[in-house]
């Protein structure tokens, strides 16, 4: 990630010296669905809020690396797990005000447990896995309130009926 400086010009003529913006090469977020209809979740403390969240797996996307090959790794290295397949659904903008981030949604399915987790160094996750309806509710709750995953699961959800 970096953070640039610009001066830009609005439509309406005004000048902005100094207008930051955050420049990544974006993340991708993992649906993954077990072979009995679970979907997979990861359970960790975030420092920017500070306090544990729930969430899809996801992570950033790596130089010279695919937004799909960065959900298959993030998948495998957070939870273990391994899919069948890794289907693209769409493409999110978190913060088009400041920032150059894309969030790229994947759906995996037959998601199973078959590897020991690989984290990074600030990450103690816990994996769950709840059932369609579940998921519904913890949404319902705010159990799961990070605006990007929100929007990434009722769109899974959608598109699963």
């Amino acid at each position: 990630m970096r953070l640039r400086k610009d001066r830009i010009a609005l439509p309406s003529g005004t000048i902005i010296d100094d207008y930051y913006v955050r420049e990544s090469r974006g993340f991708s977020a993992v649906f993954a669905l077990t072979p009995d209809g679970g979907v997979v979740l990861v359970r960790q403390f975030k420092y920017g809020i500070g306090r544990v969240v729930l969430e899809l797996p996801s992570g950033f996307v790596d130089e010279g690396e695919s937004p799909q090959d960065a959900a298959v790794r993030e998948l495998a290295e957070e939870t273990g797990y391994l899919a069948e397949s890794m289907e693209f659904v769409c493409t999110f903008v978190p913060d088009p005000t400041n920032s150059t981030t894309l969030m790229h949604l994947f759906l995996a399915r037959n998601a199973r447990p078959e590897l020991e987790q690989k984290l990074d160094a600030t990450e103690d996750i816990v994996v769950e896995v709840v059932t369609l309806d579940r998921l519904r509710g913890q949404l319902r709750a705010g159990e799961i309130d990070s605006a990007t995953q929100v929007a990434a699961i009722y769109t899974m959800l959608d598109l699963l009926g």
